[in-house]
């Protein structure tokens, strides 16, 4: 087999992983949000239109993060998030030079876009409860197993991308990008 042609087995394996894992955000994006609120539209939504018209850009932009994201493990990884398929290479393109944690930020995001569009408090609740473990595994876990495995160039990327408040401007390896911590 070529080398050509194992890399692209290789993505290929790492695209179908990646699809599989995408049950997990799209449970806490999507299934949990439903089980709290049924998308039941509390009536008067709260901050009315222009809540509503905010939520939806939320979750919109919440689900095209999502979606590059995984693209970007089976692509750049190659591999999946799921610990027990990690990428090969660290993923440090496209929205990952801004935030290290797009994912996670893309799930808050549309989360609170379901709050605001559904005007249901609930919803925040649930997200603020959530962050808790998030915020834990990615300290605890993510964050030792990547600088393990990655070394040197994990840490020159978490020095420069912040953990969850995106950069204005796309940093980039080893060139000019300014401390994003």
């Amino acid at each position: 087999m070529t080398a050509s042609a194992a890399s692209a087995r290789e993505r290929k394996r790492a695209a179908i992983g990646t699809a599989a894992f995408a049950v997990a955000p799209a449970t806490a994006a999507g299934v949990i949000p439903w089980l709290l609120t049924r998308w039941e539209v509390e009536a008067p939504v709260p901050g009315g239109l222009p809540a509503q018209v905010t939520g939806g850009l939320l979750i919109g932009a919440g689900a095209a993060v999502i979606a590059n994201s995984f693209v970007r493990f089976a692509v750049e990884g190659p591999g999946t998030p799921a610990p027990f398929a990690p990428p090969k290479h660290l993923v440090v393109g496209g929205l990952y030079r801004y935030v290290r944690n797009p994912m996670y930020v893309s799930i808050a995001a549309a989360v609170a876009g379901q709050g605001l569009l559904l005007g249901q408090p609930k919803l925040f609740a649930a997200l603020a409860a959530g962050a808790v473990p998030v915020v834990a595994f990615v300290r605890l876990y993510e964050e030792p197993v990547l600088a393990r495995k990655f070394g040197a160039e994990y840490e020159e990327y978490r020095a420069n991308v912040p953990r969850w408040l995106p950069r204005l401007r796309p940093w980039r390896p080893g060139g000019k990008g300014g401390s994003g911590r």
